[in-house]
């Protein structure tokens, strides 16, 4: 278990877990190639996977949570990418381990559960723009449910925690589909677990996402500083993306 951070006294009943891919040409955001090439993608994703450190990072510290977080990593922890986030953002390394996506995600749960933690809740990296708010609800939410999911848009879920082990919820589940969520959540009526839902998100995986990504930021930045959501990096790749996008589409 990760040490404690100076300001807390008591240890953390919950765990955070950033699913994420090092960001390897060829490898990550695979689905918004040709449009972008396959170093574009990799920087897109690597930009997302620190949003999502900094802003997990960002919540727990203003909303005081009770929460240690976990960074699961794929190819391996070993990745030079995953030893810098490791370094710098104050997070323990796990290796996602497992044959899909199902597979791995009820690993980490089973690992971070049997390693005394009361809750545990997984989120993706693919929504930069999630409020600070979404973290503690779902923390909060887990007093009182058995489950929540973070519905995403595309009829996925880019959060899910628990109380306990379910690894019923990831088997025959056909990932990347508009199913995932509907068959998460009759999984789970039908093992009687009480479960909260968070606002639905947008995540990104198709090109028609990122140009909504890309509009949004570009609202986003009409706004006083310190109410822009988006990081200044993730604002210039997307903007770079969109002059880009623009040259290559006309």
């Amino acid at each position: 278990m990760s040490a404690l951070p100076s300001d807390r006294k008591q240890p953390a009943s919950a765990a955070l877990v950033i699913f994420a891919k090092a960001p390897i040409p060829g490898q990550v955001k695979t689905r918004l190639c040709p449009g972008l090439t396959e170093d574009e993608a990799a920087t897109l994703h690597g930009s997302f996977v620190l949003d999502t450190l900094e802003r997990t990072k960002a919540a727990v510290h203003k909303f005081k949570l009770p929460v240690d977080r976990f960074l699961a990593c794929a190819p391996s922890s070993t990745h030079v990418f995953f030893r810098i986030m490791e370094a710098r953002h104050g997070v323990t390394l796990l290796d996602q381990q497992g044959d899909n996506l199902g597979d791995r995600m009820a690993q980490a749960f089973s690992t971070l559960f049997a390693r005394g933690y009361r809750h545990v809740f997984l989120v993706g990296t693919d929504v930069p723009s999630l409020p600070l708010t979404h973290y503690r609800d779902a923390v909060q939410s887990l007093t009182r449910h058995d489950l929540i999911l973070g519905p995403a848009k595309d009829g996925g879920y880019y959060l899910i925690g628990m109380t306990a082990p379910h690894p019923d919820l990831f088997s025959d589940i056909p990932w990347s589909t508009d199913q995932v969520m509907g068959l998460t959540q009759q999984k789970a009526a039908a093992a009687g677990l009480k479960t909260a839902l968070l606002p639905a998100w947008s995540d990104v995986d198709t090109l028609d996402d990122l140009h909504a990504l890309i509009d949004d930021c570009a609202a986003d930045k009409k706004r006083p500083k310190q109410e822009r959501v988006y990081s200044q990096r993730t604002a210039g790749t997307l903007e770079l993306l969109a002059k880009r996008l623009r040259t290559r589409e006309a």
